[in-house]
């Protein structure tokens, strides 16, 4: 059995990279573990957004660990938060507007 047509990557344009960078940047959202802020991501958007385009075009994209933040419960216990880094929120954005696209095409 051949897997081939199940396993190629999906090709993801910069203009998905883009608009996915968007929705990101209007939730305002805070640095994850690499510390990298949104003033500061947008400082450099292109070189981030280009690096972040090419490894998921490439199918080498690798997501970074994840920031642990404790947040209390009302029950005075706490639970813990994984933050994403920007690049990471943006990579997982394409990939949940790309599923959304294909569930609403199959709605048709």
């Amino acid at each position: 059995m051949n897997l081939w047509d199940e396993t190629k990557s999906v090709p993801v344009s910069k203009e998905q990279v883009w608009l996915a960078y968007k929705k990101v940047r209007s939730n305002h959202g805070s640095a994850g573990i690499d510390q990298i802020s949104m003033d500061e991501y947008d400082a450099n958007r292109s070189r981030h957004l280009y690096k972040l385009w090419n490894r998921m075009a490439s199918g080498s994209y690798f997501p970074p660990p994840v920031k642990e933040v404790e947040i209390p419960k009302k029950d005075g216990k706490i639970r813990k938060l994984g933050i994403p880094t920007i690049s990471d929120r943006v990579a997982q954005m394409v990939g949940t507007n790309a599923l959304n696209s294909k569930v609403c095409a199959l709605c048709r």
